[in-house]
C-alpha cells in the first residue's frame, strides 16, 4: 500500500526550490545574457550586406555553394570519427583505471592529463613534428626498414584526425572514468559469484551503469570537435576544411561578415541536432535496458 505524501512536505519542498532558484537568478540572467546576445548579433548579421542593407542573398549564396557542403561532411567526419576512437580508446582506458588500484589509478590518470597542461598550439605542432614526411615516425619507420618511403601522415585528414583524438581523449576519459570509479564493485563481485564471464559482466553491469559518463563525454567531444579550427588549419595543411576554418577564411580573405554569420548559423544547428539525436538513443538506451531489466 502506497502511502501519500504529506501535502505540507510537498509544500515545504517547492518552497526550498523556488528560494534556490531566486538565489540564482542572477548568475542564470548574466549567463544567459552572455549566451543568447552574441548568438542574436551573428543572426542579425546574416541578413546583412556589407551596405548594411538586410536581404537573405547571404543565405542562397552560402546554402548554394558546394564548398559549404563539401565543409559539412568534413565537419561530421572528423567529428565521428574522433568520437568513434575516443570511444574505443578511452572506454577499455577507463575502465583499467577504474579497476586499478587508487595510487596506481592516480598516477596514470596524472600522464592521460598530461597533454591538457600543455597549449594546444604546442601541441598541434608537436604533432607536425612528428608526423611530416621527415619527421620522427617516418624517419623511424624507414630506418627500420617498415616502408620504403615516408608515409603521409600529415596535410590530410589521417595527421587531422590524430591531432583531434589526442586531444578529445581525455576530455572523453574524465567522466567515463568518473562513472565507472563509482560503480559498486559488490555489483561485479554478485554477477561473477553467478557465473558470469568478465564479457558479461562488462556488457550487462558495467556499460550500462557506465552509460550516462559515455553519454556526457561523447557530448563534449562532439561539441568541441565540430567547432575545432587549430588543429585542422595546421595538420590539415589547408586540405582539409571543416566549417571551422571555412568560417576563418570567410572573414580574413573577403571580410564577409554576412556569409560568414551563415556559417556560423549553420554550425549552431549541427551542434544542435546532434545534440537532439544523443538525447534521443540515449533515452532509447534507458527505456531498453528497464525493459530488458523488467523481463529478467
Amino acid at each position: 500500500m502506497t502511502v501519500p505524501p504529506d501535502p505540507a512536505l510537498v509544500a515545504d519542498a517547492g518552497r526550498e526550490r523556488r528560494f534556490f532558484l531566486s538565489l540564482s537568478l542572477p548568475a542564470l540572467f548574466i549567463v544567459g545574457l552572455a549566451a543568447i546576445l552574441p548568438i542574436l548579433w551573428i543572426i542579425r548579421q546574416s541578413f546583412l550586406t556589407t551596405g548594411g542593407e538586410y536581404t537573405v542573398g547571404n543565405y542562397a549564396k552560402v546554402l548554394s555553394s558546394g564548398l559549404t557542403w563539401s565543409a559539412l561532411v568534413t565537419t561530421l567526419e572528423l567529428s565521428l570519427g574522433t568520437l568513434a576512437i575516443c570511444i574505443l580508446l578511452g572506454t577499455p582506458l577507463a575502465l583499467a583505471l577504474a579497476s586499478a588500484r587508487p595510487r596506481v589509478a592516480n598516477v596514470l590518470m596524472a600522464f592521460v592529463m598530461l597533454p591538457l597542461w600543455t597549449a594546444i598550439l604546442v601541441r598541434t605542432y608537436g604533432w607536425l613534428v612528428l608526423l611530416r614526411r621527415d619527421g620522427l615516425i617516418n624517419a623511424a619507420l624507414t630506418g627500420s626498414g617498415l616502408t620504403a618511403e615516408p608515409l603521409p601522415l600529415v596535410y590530410n585528414f589521417t595527421g587531422t584526425l590524430i591531432g583531434m583524438v589526442h586531444y578529445m581523449l581525455p576530455l572523453f576519459l574524465l567522466p567515463v572514468y568518473a562513472a565507472m570509479r563509482d560503480i559498486d564493485p559488490n555489483l561485479i563481485r554478485a554477477a561473477a559469484s553467478m557465473g558470469a564471464t568478465l564479457g558479461q559482466v562488462i556488457r550487462t553491469v558495467i556499460m550500462p551503469l557506465s552509460a550516462g559518463g559515455i553519454f556526457s563525454g561523447s557530448i563534449i567531444v562532439l561539441i568541441y570537435s565540430i567547432g575545432f579550427f587549430i588543429t585542422p588549419a595546421v595538420l590539415g595543411g589547408g586540405k582539409v576544411n571543416p566549417l571551422s576554418t571555412r568560417i576563418e577564411r570567410t572573414l580574413s580573405t573577403f571580410q564577409d561578415w554576412g556569409s560568414a554569420s551563415v556559417l556560423g548559423i549553420l554550425l549552431l544547428v549541427l551542434m544542435a541536432l546532434i545534440g537532439v539525436m544523443l538525447l534521443a538513443a540515449r533515452r532509447l538506451l534507458a527505456q531498453n535496458t528497464v525493459e530488458a531489466s523488467a523481463h529478467a
